[in-house]
């Protein structure tokens, strides 16, 4: 099957400074990929290396089937790009910023640029500098989806989106990628990630740590361990074997543990707790957990 995102060993560093290190990630048409980190972890680095704006330092990408940066320009007329942070012609209108996208891809997107517009609650006859900063990313959202590209990639698209507008941006998204569009979008955060994306990368000082969909990592990772009526645990308890975080509060302790849940049970049960809840951890906590282990 042909991949829609292909990178092997990309590496882009700026004179000593590290963009990225060494990335190899494998987006499948039709996925909804989520890729993860806070700022400065490489996110942006990524997306511009594979969009064909910066050159690698060294390794391979491929997007749609196509060597990135040799052929770039046939390639861009088939993805959807909102950066992190758009800027905009002065004295432009949100209708004009459309409608030069529409020409620069020679493509009629009147109609759909309406049709978004009005989705999402932007009124494209102002002027963008007229615009608060959350309407201003509506401006980006519409211009790099009115075109209905086959990939899209967004980069923290929804910072500044208030909560009906978030939700109204995920049902076009669900939507599209329905029709058949794969989805590239970074994200901090983490819940939204865990909702929406069927795959994920967690990145970290330019590095993947892991990737994998995201109801493995869930799986794969660890359970929470509460135990109520309790702000105390036995040494063998802390230090037994898979117990990876132990938190200890004034009515309760957690533990966050991998492996045969039937052996910690055996030493829990002898401690006096008034009661016990067993769940998975969130994707917040398997992040977090995998930048403390750092893998």
């Amino acid at each position: 099957m042909e991949t829609a995102i292909s990178t092997e060993n990309l590496t882009k560093r700026y004179g000593r400074a590290r963009g990225i290190e060494n990335v190899s990630l494998e987006v499948l048409p039709g996925q909804i990929f989520g890729f993860i980190g806070p700022n400065g972890a490489g996110k942006s680095t990524f997306i511009r290396t594979l969009l064909g704006l910066i050159r690698p330092s060294s390794g391979h990408v491929s997007v749609l089937g196509n060597t990135i940066p040799l052929k770039s320009r046939s390639v861009l007329k088939q993805i959807g790009y909102m950066p992190s942070e758009a800027s905009y012609y002065r004295g432009m209108r949100a209708l004009d910023v459309f409608r030069m996208s529409s020409r620069l891809r020679r493509k009629d997107c009147e109609r759909e640029s309406w049709v978004l517009s009005d989705r999402l609650g932007l009124d494209p006859t102002r002027p963008v500098a007229d615009l608060s900063f959350g309407n201003q990313k509506k401006v980006a959202i519409v211009a790099a989806m009115q075109h209905k590209p086959k990939l899209l990639i967004l980069d923290e698209p929804t910072s500044g989106l208030d909560p009906l507008v978030q939700r109204a941006f995920w049902d076009i998204l669900h939507e599209r990628n329905r029709q058949g569009t794969t989805i590239f979008i970074s994200s901090h955060v983490l819940s939204e990630v865990q909702q929406h994306c069927s795959h994920a990368a967690i990145i970290r000082d330019g590095r993947i740590l892991v990737s994998d969909s995201v109801s493995r990592l869930g799986e794969n990772t660890a359970r929470r361990i509460t135990l109520r009526g309790i702000n105390e645990l036995t040494q063998d308890i802390i230090n037994f074997s898979g117990v990876l975080k132990v938190d200890i509060h004034s009515s309760e302790s957690s533990i966050l543990y991998q492996g045969d849940m039937h052996d910690l049970l055996a030493r829990i049960n002898q401690l006096p707790y008034s009661d016990i809840i067993i769940t998975e951890p969130s994707l917040e906590e398997i992040f977090l957990h995998v930048y403390e282990r750092g893998q």
